[in-house]
């Protein structure tokens, strides 16, 4: 037989085998692992229900967008530096850039304005969009800086409120407690009958 036609099939072989291995057997792998109890939630995305209708992900975070921005009853997340063209990721500016700071000021400025506080009492996650710019959880402080509007505009007492933030408190990322929004959000919603 000739060297090349040798080769050839050898090549051929490898592709046939590599196919098998990598295109069917591994994603078949993979897939069955993410069937495993208590990781089939996280591989379907963490996707959060009520009454059977899908309302978010665990994972992700979403700035809710009130109805009435005047009467805003929600947890806000981080800002992020997302467009309807880019779902994800960051705004790339340094923290020397003008730019970046003239849009932290103007975040610090809006949010005191929403909760009625002064601009430096705005904690800085408030200000600061994340890597990902998709973070589900804020701080504590950011959570404790809206609770008196969330009470105010749902008609719930404060302390309600801070016992609702107080549940959905957790040791998030690498220990620093944080709130997730979304079962926040979903429980003020429930504490106030459904209203909002």
């Amino acid at each position: 037989m000739n060297t090349l036609v040798k080769q050839t099939w050898a090549a051929v072989r490898v592709l046939l085998v590599m196919t098998v291995l990598l295109g069917i057997l591994y994603p078949l792998a993979v897939w069955a692992v993410a069937r495993i109890p208590g990781l089939a939630g996280n591989a379907e995305g963490s996707i959060v229900t009520r009454n059977g209708q899908a309302v978010g992900s665990s994972l992700i975070g979403v700035d809710p967008v009130p109805a009435d921005p005047a009467r805003d009853p929600w947890f806000h997340t981080r800002p992020s530096a997302a467009t309807p063209d880019v779902p994800s990721g960051a705004s790339n500016k340094g923290p020397y850039d003008e730019n970046l700071v003239k849009t932290i000021e103007e975040r610090k400025d809006a949010i005191a304005k929403r909760e009625g506080v002064t601009p430096d009492q705005v904690p800085p996650d408030a200000v600061t969009a994340s890597a990902s710019g998709l973070d589900p959880a804020i701080s504590a402080a950011y959570a404790d800086l809206q609770a008196p509007r969330v009470a105010r505009t749902t008609g719930l007492p404060l302390d309600r409120v801070k016992q609702l933030i107080a549940q959905n408190t957790s040791g998030a990322g690498i220990g620093v407690p944080g709130v997730t929004v979304l079962p926040l959000n979903l429980a003020v919603r429930a504490a106030a009958g459904g209203a909002h």
